[in-house]
């Protein structure tokens, strides 16, 4: 990832994102996770059978990563890692809401400028000028 696409304040969403994980990861479904105690949503990624099956079992966060196409245990490496809390699944059983509770810290892989991590949405779009404004630098 460069610094440009999650440090700068120009919008440039991927809309191929889908199209490109259809093609090397067939059997995903979104996931929304949300922090247990705020709400907030925190991340979206996504899990297959598998890795639902191995985050119920180990009650923490473990989801499919699309681009490695692999397991991956959220903070496995960093440390930051989730219980699991809840799941929820939509009226079509094609999405879920993980509800998670961080046992240390948040869940993004970027930091902010004293050098903890964030939370994914750390951006807004500024309506009038089209820009991003970093909420947590």
């Amino acid at each position: 990832m460069s610094k440009a696409l999650e440090e700068g304040t120009a919008l440039q969403l991927d809309f191929s994102k889908i199209a490109k994980i259809a093609a090397s990861s067939p059997d995903v479904i979104p996931v929304a996770v949300q922090h247990a105690d705020t709400r907030e949503i925190i991340l979206v990624a996504y899990t297959n059978e598998y890795a639902l099956k191995t985050s119920i079992a180990k009650r923490t966060l473990v989801l499919w990563s699309t681009s490695r196409n692999e397991l991956w245990e959220k903070g496995a490496t960093s440390g930051e890692t989730f219980e699991l809390i809840e799941i929820r699944v939509n009226c079509e059983q094609n999405s879920l809401v993980y509800e998670v509770r961080p046992k240390r810290g948040n869940i993004c892989h970027t930091k902010n400028q004293k050098g903890e991590p964030r939370n994914c949405y750390y951006r807004r779009v500024n309506l009038g000028t089209m820009e991003l404004e970093n909420l947590n630098p």
